[in-house]
Order: C-alpha cells, then structure tokens, then sequence
C-alpha cells in the first residue's frame, strides 16, 4: 500500500492530487490549517485520508503533526504555495510580501521534509516531489512576478541539494512543473485542467528512480531545463 502526504489539500491542486491518490486506493495524509479545513476535508475524502493540521510556516505544528504518522512514508508532495504581492518587480517591490513568498515556497518545502524524512527514510523508495514553475526557468528574463520566480527557482535549487544529499540514502528528489492550471492561483483561463495535472504527477510518482533525482519535471512527466 502506498502512503503519500501532501500539503495543501483543501483547494487546486493538492485537492486533485488527494483525488487522484485515493482512487488508487491510496493511504494519504493531507495537510490543512485549521480545525475547521480538516473536518471539511476528512467529509469529502473519506476514511483513507488523514488531514494534518499545520500551516507549513509554523515548524513546531508541523512537528506535532509529523507526530501523527508511525507508518513508512513513501511519497512527500510538497504543494502549498502563494504567488505573492501585488507589488513585486525589481523597481517596486513589497519587501515583506517577497519575505512572505519565500518563506512558503521555498522554506516550507525544506521544513517540512526535513520534518518528516524519518518517515521517508523508511520507505524502499521514498520520494519527494515539489510542485514548482515554469516561470523558474533562468532562461526567462521576465521581470513580472518576480517575487515568485525567485521563490521558485531557490525552491528547485532546495531541491536539487535534497537530491544530493539524500542519494546514498535512496531517496528521490525533484521539483515538478504543473505548468499553467485553472486553480484559484492560475485563473480560469489557464491551459491546464487540475484533475489531469494532478494524475500526471502521481503517473510520473511510479516512474521516478534513483537516477532521476535532481531532475526538473514538467507534470507531464518530461525533463525541463532549470
């Protein structure tokens, strides 16, 4: 049986990655930030879903939640994320909305699997996936949203030093591209459905080795440039 985690489960993505994991009969554990988020999302999906209750800047709940898995965990998607401020370019930037940005998308992703990798390490193949963005790409010199670029491209290098890190260990780490999805986040008039972003992640779950980690995926289950 295949146990998974992942944060952010009451809205976009991380609810269709919920979806899609228990249709497969999946243990999972998701993450909510509030009591009431998690009564919420335990009546939607069911018994095989567990909701941890921790917002993914607070490290000490995300301990006391780390508290409530015993078992292997055999798959960490690290999925909570924000776009920032409305002000952010390089020429007027909200300071403390870009702190705002990096702490959720690029620290949080590293607290919270640094909080649960005992669990990670006791599964035969334990693998981390997090949700990153195309807008990461260095080859973009865009200046629009700069704050979430950056926070996206700290979080793939985060990512890529896991990768390195964890490889004696056999655990797999990589930064996934879910691309432009019609969430709150991306808009209505965004490319890609969530539900089929989400089952191509979970797709590309089964087929990652150790020889991929460190890797940059588009959702789809190609190799980006960084």
């Amino acid at each position: 049986m295949t146990t998974i985690l992942i944060t952010a489960t009451n809205r976009g993505i991380g609810r269709d990655l919920a979806r899609s994991a228990l249709s497969r009969n999946w243990t999972v554990y998701g993450s909510v930030r509030d009591a009431r988020q998690a009564e919420q999302a335990a009546a939607e999906f069911g018994p095989a879903f567990t909701p941890l209750v921790f917002d993914v800047r607070d490290h000490e709940a995300i301990g006391r939640a780390a508290t409530r898995l015993e078992s292997p965990l055999d798959i960490l998607v690290n999925n909570a994320g924000i776009i920032g401020p409305d002000r952010q370019s390089p020429l007027d930037m909200d300071f403390p909305g870009f702190a705002q940005t990096l702490e959720v998308n690029t620290l949080a992703p590293l607290a919270v699997t640094q909080t649960f990798l005992p669990n990670l390490r006791r599964a035969s193949l334990g693998r981390i996936l997090t949700i990153s963005s195309q807008m990461a790409w260095m080859g973009y010199q865009k200046s629009d949203r700069i704050a979430y670029r950056a926070s996206k491209a700290a979080v793939n290098k985060v990512m890529q030093g896991l990768a390195t890190d964890l490889r004696p260990e056999g655990i797999v780490a990589v930064p996934v591209d879910p691309g432009w999805v019609r969430t709150d986040m991306g808009g209505a008039d965004a490319d890609n459905d969530p539900g089929q972003v989400a089952e191509g992640i979970l797709e590309l779950t089964g087929r990652l080795t150790l020889e991929d980690s460190g890797k940059f995926f588009k959702w789809s289950g190609e190799e980006r440039p960084y």
